[in-house]
């Protein structure tokens, strides 16, 4: 294309930040119009990147819409550019970042200039990510991304936000730092921080595995993965609706798209040594927490734990080294990406109402939200992944690529859709059959216009791909296939190295 499209749909949402700080007026002039202002500009960068995907070339595996030009100098560039697994998180940050803000209209009264600041920031550093084709600025969006993410939980968030945006940001800024130092050792090495150079790269094995172990740091912490994960279950019950959606819808993504972009292609035979490391972690992560989240009496915590069960999928798939098990990590991500999002919804349109998430609180609520069971119904039985919805589909992908590698690590993530059934099927029977027991569940209100519409986007993408996934498959397969393919060839070309060396 003639025009930079990805960094003006990166950059896009800052231009709401200026009209936002421009806003004069009472307070309430001040919260209308940023909201307003949040909204539309969310809406017109999602419209910019769907027309990017549009004219996005599926039959090509390389990255497209590349942009590059000088910037710190010594091969340091501004590089952007998407692949056909990077061009689908684009879309889907965009996505629900309008449905997040219409998820706050009625909700957040405090502060509604700063926390629509945050959000469109925190758009324009997630969307950064997924573009990025360099390396230090790649870094730079990761980990600028904690930053208002760490407002929102701190300012917006419950009783005990302090310490969970605190817990957050340490953690994942923990383990990003030895990323920067892995990263500052590719440089010295390759001479370049320029992604698709670095990824033709032959970096010698014994640097491998400790520049494999320096990004595993951070992606773990980002995902999270077994045992790095206590963080995630704290910033979800304590962060505002809104930020729940977009942490778990897009946040924890970062760390699968890192190992995909970055461990698999250049540390090949790392990531094939420390492989039945991650399938262990992986096993454990499924069913360790899925039994840690059926004892949970929070609603939010126990999405959250499932969210690292079905995190444990992603990095099982994507460290099969299949193109099955690929193919199944980037569909559940995207998956859970709208389908934990919706879920968090559902918490929030019930806890708007009667401010406390304990499932002791709720029972019977079909009795008098009959559209709200319904929705919630859907998303419980996406989230045990059954067929019919997209749930299924990457469950089904990764645990068919994974059982070509590591039998074992296959059953056992098999036997992980069934605790999930148990948690899930438990909590739906608790708040939403059963007798009212609470006085004030007797006036609760169904479902609004607002919130159906909220809700609407993420029912069709749940079920639509469900039924018919070839449209992400399709688009995903060819630059799956060159991973996948360049993968086991630099495993067999290590492995000849090390034959004729014997």
């Amino acid at each position: 294309m003639n025009w930079p499209i990805l960094s003006t749909i990166t950059f896009l949402p800052l231009v709401g930040v200026l009209f936002i700080l421009l806003i004069r007026g009472s307070d309430e002039i001040v919260a209308a119009n940023s909201r307003s202002v949040a909204l539309w500009t969310s809406i017109v960068t999602l419209i910019l990147s769907v027309f990017m995907l549009s004219e996005f070339d599926s039959s090509m595996a390389g990255f497209q819409f590349v942009e590059r030009f000088s910037w710190l100098g010594g091969g340091i560039d501004y590089a952007m550019g998407v692949d056909g697994i990077s061009v689908l998180f684009v879309v889907l940050t965009t996505s629900l970042m309008p449905l997040c803000i219409l998820a706050s209209w009625k909700s957040i009264n405090k502060r509604v200039r700063e926390y629509m600041l945050a959000f469109l920031l925190l758009e324009t550093l997630m969307i950064g990510v997924f573009c990025a084709l360099d390396l230090v600025l790649f870094y730079l969006f990761f980990e600028g991304g904690l930053i208002p993410m760490f407002l929102i939980i701190g300012i917006w968030g419950g009783g005990r936000r302090i310490y969970a945006s605190f817990k957050f940001f340490l953690y994942t800024l923990l383990g990003s730092v030895l990323m920067l130092l892995a990263l500052m050792v590719m440089y010295w090495q390759a001479g370049t921080t320029f992604i698709p150079d670095l990824m033709n790269y032959e970096f010698a094995a014994s640097w491998q595995t400790w520049l494999w172990l320096a990004f595993f740091a951070s992606f773990a912490v980002k995902m999270p993965m077994w045992p790095v994960h206590t963080w995630l279950p704290d910033a979800h019950v304590e962060a505002p609706t809104a930020g729940s959606v977009i942490l778990a819808g897009v946040l924890l993504k970062m760390g699968g798209y890192g190992f995909l972009r970055f461990s698999l292609p250049m540390f090949p035979l790392a990531s094939e040594f420390f492989s039945p490391m991650v399938f262990a972690l992986s096993a454990i992560a499924i069913v360790y927490t899925s039994l840690v989240a059926f004892a949970q009496e929070d609603m939010k915590k126990l999405i959250a734990y499932s969210s690292v069960a079905h995190m444990g999928f992603v990095t099982m798939g994507i460290f099969s080294g299949t193109e099955q098990g690929v193919q199944g990590a980037v569909f559940q991500m995207l998956s859970h990406g709208w389908i934990s999002g919706a879920l968090f919804l559902c918490v929030g349109v019930i806890y708007d109402r009667m401010h406390t998430r304990e499932i002791a609180a709720y029972g019977g609520l079909v009795n008098r939200m009959p559209v709200y069971a319904a929705i919630f119904m859907l998303f419980t039985m996406a989230n045990v992944g059954l067929p019919g919805t997209s749930g299924f589909v990457g469950e089904f992908l990764t645990i068919i690529g994974v059982f070509q590698v590591s039998t074992t690590t296959a059953l056992l993530a098999a036997s992980g859709v069934i605790f999930a059934a148990v948690y899930a099927l438990s909590l739906y029977r608790r708040v939403v059959f059963g007798k009212i027991a609470n006085e004030g569940l007797e006036e609760i209100k169904d479902v609004t216009r607002l919130e159906l519409f909220i809700f609407v986007p993420l029912i069709l993408a749940t079920l639509v791909f469900g039924v018919w996934p070839m449209p992400i498959l399709e688009l995903t397969s060819g630059s799956i296939e060159m991973l996948v393919n360049e993968y086991h060839q630099a495993i067999s070309a290590g492995a000849s190295l090390v034959d004729s060396v014997k």
